[in-house]
């Protein structure tokens, strides 16, 4: 786990649209849900604790889809 980098943080709904653009471009990813790991252990998290991870080796071609996505999020 250690060759992956947190790139996005966010609602589960916006991660997982960003995590299928990532996919179209061939760049895995891994969904790491908080939240959803705290209610199933018996205990709540708060806020936006949705993560959107990356290999390191793929953070320059994700971080240009993140700002694309981050303009047509906005638009």
């Amino acid at each position: 786990m250690s060759d992956y980098i947190k790139l996005f943080s966010g609602t589960s709904i916006i991660v997982n649209r960003l995590a299928q653009i990532l996919d179209e471009l061939g760049i895995a990813s891994i969904i790491k849900d908080n939240h959803e790991s705290g209610r199933l252990a018996g205990f709540a998290t708060l806020g936006q604790s949705v993560d959107l991870l990356i290999n390191e080796s793929d953070s320059e071609k994700a971080s240009e889809a993140l700002e694309n996505f981050k303009k047509e999020f906005s638009k």
